[in-house]
């Protein structure tokens, strides 16, 4: 117990808000998952004693562990001291790793923003709010739109190193994607200049990435675009993440290509959602304009929107016939 408590404390300024309860208890923000975003002052992680032994245990992730794999998840330099010592005095324990039957709370996966801003609260000068509000997008969105500072520091305290350096950090757009019940599964920064890549999308969870499954009604038409931001200016529209809308199949649905018939990648998608047998847009040639978010820029309203897909939606042979004129339109 001696050499526990002595590498416990030499890791103990490593951990954020570290502090003694009592004689054998200690408190401190948990190394895992970085603890509260939305307080800085709470510490849910706790080291404990069981029997002869110590565990850590965080009452925010969820995560149990040895103190030996505590310590070796923060130090690994240290922890190479620790199982030295403990060896050579002989220190021996039969206790195997406690099972923590625990479940995560669900406000981690709904607030993991929290500690951000929103779009909506920041103030009307905001420069971050000024490029977002410069897009047109619905007053009713900017709510759940949230400037993050520092988009690969943030992301790591949620998976740890997933950006191992962080050298040229820098504020992103996030945009939570959010399943039926609301939960966050992933979200997607995107850069407010000229950052590379433009979009970036973080998965928490397994399962492909659509936006605005907590908006859908699959009784209804469901209209699936390139991005987040285009889905916003729809009623009962998703956005694929990875620009296969394929991937988002329901049982009346369009699929919205962006209206760039002189770029041959789009129009390998749509000709391959053709292929398969799905209900394609196929943009007029008096449409100028190359996505959903110029439309709205350019004066367009939701309405004729819509009235434009709905009357632009072919399928199957008709839908061959009309993509070969629509990619020869504008062709070089």
């Amino acid at each position: 117990m001696y050499i526990d408590i002595k590498y416990l404390n030499l890791i103990s300024s490593q951990l954020p808000l570290f502090k003694k309860k009592n004689d054998y208890t200690w408190n401190f923000r948990c190394p895992y998952c970085g603890d509260s975003q939305k307080s800085r002052t709470k510490a849910r992680g706790y080291v404990f004693r069981k029997k002869n032994d110590l565990f850590f245990k965080c009452h925010n992730c969820g995560v149990g562990a040895t103190l030996g794999n505590l310590i070796k998840h923060v130090d690994s330099k240290t922890y190479k001291d620790y199982i030295f010592e403990r060896y050579r005095s002989g220190v021996k324990t039969n206790n195997p790793e406690p099972e923590f039957k625990f479940d995560a709370p669900v406000f981690r996966k709904r607030d993991i923003f929290k500690g951000l801003s929103s779009i909506s609260e920041l103030s009307e000068d905001h420069p971050a709010r000024k490029i977002v509000e410069a897009r047109h997008l619905p007053e009713d969105r900017l709510s759940d739109l949230y400037l993050c500072e520092s988009f690969f520091k943030f992301t790591n305290t949620l998976i740890r190193n997933k950006f191992p350096s962080v050298e040229g950090d820098h504020p992103r757009l996030l945009i939570p994607f959010r399943d039926e019940k609301g939960e966050i599964f992933a979200y997607q920064g995107r850069s407010f200049g000229v950052e590379i890549p433009k979009y970036i999308t973080i998965k928490l969870d397994d399962g492909d990435k659509v936006f605005g499954l907590d908006r859908l009604n699959k009784d209804e038409t469901v209209y699936v675009v390139e991005g987040p931001i285009d889905s916003m200016f729809l009623d009962n529209a998703v956005a694929t993440a990875d620009a296969d809308l394929t991937k988002a199949d329901y049982q009346d649905s369009v699929l919205v290509f962006d209206n760039e018939p002189r770029n041959k990648e789009i129009c390998r998608r749509v000709e391959k959602a053709i292929d398969a047998g799905r209900r394609v847009c196929l943009w007029p040639e008096s449409n100028p304009f190359k996505d959903i978010n110029d439309m709205i820029l350019g004066g367009y309203t939701k309405e004729k929107i819509i009235t434009q897909i709905n009357q632009n939606t072919y399928q199957s042979v008709e839908a061959k016939l009309r993509f070969a004129k629509w990619r020869k339109i504008n062709a070089y």
